[in-house]
């Protein structure tokens, strides 16, 4: 326990040092943040060790700033979500950085790539270890910040920069709501520290005040867990290199969203209008992106909608109430997710940069591991017994129905159909297709399918400490304090039909082709056309921005330049006609004076025969005496 704050600085010390030291040494720079990880990840299990064997929860913070109305803290705060999250983080990032070794060998910027991978998961370790929301924040800007960094890593490509721009712009419009809402807890209780807040919340409970507090939270997954509508960014995020989607999918940045929901729990569950709130973004989420993956041939996008998808139900389990089967979810989906995105980036890198699964065909025998592991994670992500994923979306099915929400157990189901589906299309298209003679597959090496391997033996034996049969199961074990209602054979059982009715459409549609694919695209053209155009958000989005946003702007220039500009440039203006008359005046010679005398005199004796005339006379007549003189 007292050893914790290694774990995140291990990294984060590769970083400083590949960064200052070690940028002209490649190998190097790849085996210091190799080691680094591997050491938070050893670090890691002994602090897991330790919350199994004593459920207390372990603080530690020490004051960082103070200033009026705020004492900021720099803490610790281990506990069973902790624990959860330090070991997916850990085991998924030493994957990809090992897998790397073999991915980005030969790349220029091969140094600078492990650099941002370790400074990646530092800020994320720090994030899941940090004791107060200011803390949170912090490192929750640094996860979008190197987010932003791999991203765009090849920044020589534009379509890697604009998703790069695109990730960092849409999160700030979630980072933004999130950071009001955290002013807004110090303002009303006082304090940040998560521990220091529970008790405080319980005064406000079911209030309008918490539900506005809980929902402003909640902006901030909606962006960094891209939940609709801030879910644009993700799929773009694919012109990064793969290892870097699998981190960011799998591990890190995604994640981020729904382990802040799950670390602030106490704050839903005492808003439970907040909670229905995220309860149904997240089966819209999930339902809204399936249907999506269903048209997508680029291999990669199609994973990256499923993550929607699964992250999507990951904040449903939450919103229904199950701490539990949403971490479990997370946990599992860590593991297939993280071998079906590598296993994709294996079939990129031997076929030469191919992402198209309508270009690929006959791999199963030219990359056994790689087909093999693939389908490993396919089946575990459709939900197949006995594999992860089947233990975690039925916990997460049964958590639905158990606590009354009927119409997202049917989404639920309906997207683990939808799951099924999609992924074994993509599996018999890519991988059991007649191969094409343009392509010359073959399998990577080493250092990709090592890691593929494990991935793929987590995927299937991952989801059994969630047995529900066991007395002591995830829940229990890690002291979630859950109710376990046991196990709900119906629910197993309609899940597990659904799934296998989904992969056996595919098989009829794309491989044994008994049924054709243009028969049901010309049956419903228009229902194709909104889900391969993702529903045309995109498009409303650059709509509104050309019309809204560049009209308002536009409309806010012409009144810069025609009513401020003018109003100040015509001040000043008639300041320096106003000093060019008066210059007229002053030409220094006596008689001109005399001769403006003179007129003053008449203009005024004008003005006073307009105003008295017999005043005119009588001085005129004075006037004339004096002369006769």
């Amino acid at each position: 326990m007292d050893n914790a704050w290694l774990i995140p600085l291990l990294p984060g010390l590769a970083f400083a040092l590949i960064a200052l030291i070690l940028r002209r040494t490649p190998a190097v720079a790849a085996a210091v943040s190799i080691t680094a990880i591997i050491g938070s990840f050893i670090t890691s299990l002994l602090v897991i060790k330790g919350v199994l064997v004593d459920p207390a929860v372990y603080e530690y913070g020490s004051r960082w700033f103070t200033m009026p109305g705020l004492n900021a803290e720099m803490g610790i705060l281990l506990d069973p979500i902790a624990a959860v999250m330090l070991l997916v983080v850990t085991l998924v990032a030493m994957m990809v950085q090992v897998y790397s070794l073999g991915y980005m060998r030969g790349d220029p910027g091969y140094p600078s790539y492990f650099a941002y991978q370790s400074l990646f998961a530092a800020s994320m370790l720090g994030l899941v270890l940090a004791n107060n929301f200011l803390q949170l924040f912090v490192f929750w800007e640094l996860v979008g910040l190197c987010s932003y960094l791999l991203i765009g890593f090849w920044f020589g490509k534009p379509e890697a920069r604009e998703a790069a721009k695109k990730a960092f712009v849409t999160n700030r419009v979630g980072d933004f709501g999130f950071l009001l809402g955290i002013l807004l807890l110090q303002i009303v209780f006082g304090t940040l520290n998560f521990v220091k807040l529970q008790p405080l919340v319980g005064l406000y409970e079911s209030t309008a005040l918490l539900t506005g507090l809980a929902l402003l939270i909640f902006t901030g997954p909606i962006g960094k867990s891209a939940q609709f509508p801030l879910h644009v960014w993700l799929p773009d995020a694919m012109e990064g290199p793969t290892p870097v989607s699998a981190l960011i999918h799998a591990a890190t940045m995604v994640v981020a969203g729904v382990y802040l929901v799950a670390r602030a729990f106490f704050l839903f569950a005492a808003a439970p209008k907040a909670l229905l709130v995220v309860a149904y973004l997240g089966g819209f989420t999930a339902l809204f992106a399936a249907t999506i993956a269903l048209t997508q041939n680029d291999i990669k996008r199609i994973l990256a909608y499923s993550t929607l998808s699964q992250l999507g139900y990951m904040i449903m389990a939450l919103g229904v109430g199950s701490l539990t089967a949403g971490m479990f979810h997370l946990m599992t989906h860590a593991f297939f997710k993280a071998l079906l995105f590598l296993g994709a980036g294996s079939v990129i890198h031997a076929l030469h940069g191919k992402q198209d699964i309508w270009e690929m065909g006959g791999l199963t025998r030219r990359m056994p591991v790689t087909t093999g592991t693939f389908i490993v994670g396919a089946l575990a992500l459709a939900g197949i017994f006995p594999l992860a994923g089947f233990w975690s979306k039925d916990e997460i099915l049964s958590a639905s129905l158990a606590n009354g929400y009927t119409g997202l157990y049917i989404v639920g189901s309906l997207v683990a159909f939808l799951t099924a589906f999609y992924m074994f299309r993509l599996v018999f298209v890519a991988f059991m297709k007649p191969a094409r003679p343009e392509n010359h597959p073959h399998e990577s090496p080493l250092t990709m399918t090592v890691p593929l391997v494990i991935l793929g033996v987590l995927s299937v034996v991952g989801g059994l400490v969630g047995l529900p049969w066991l007395k002591v199961n995830f829940a229990t074990y890690i002291h979630f304090g859950e109710v376990h209602h046991g196990a709900n054979l119906a629910v197993m059982a309609v899940s597990t039909l659904l799934a296998l009715a989904g992969i056996g459409l595919a098989y009829l549609m794309y491989y044994r082709e008994r049924i054709r694919p243009e028969a049901v695209l010309e049956r419903f053209p228009a229902l194709y056309r909104l889900f391969y155009h993702k529903y045309y958000i995109d498009e409303i989005y650059q709509y509104l921005i050309d019309k809204l946003v560049d009209g308002t702007a536009r409309v806010l220039y012409w009144a810069d330049v025609h009513l401020v500009d003018g109003a100040v440039n015509g001040a000043g203006r008639l300041a320096q006609l106003g000093g060019l008359a008066l210059r007229l005046t002053q030409t220094g010679r006596a008689q001109h004076y005399a001769l403006v005398l003179v007129a003053v005199v008449v203009v005024m004796v004008l003005a006073f025969g307009l105003i008295n005339p017999s005043l005119v006379i009588s001085l005129g007549g004075g006037g004339l005496a004096w002369l006769s003189r």
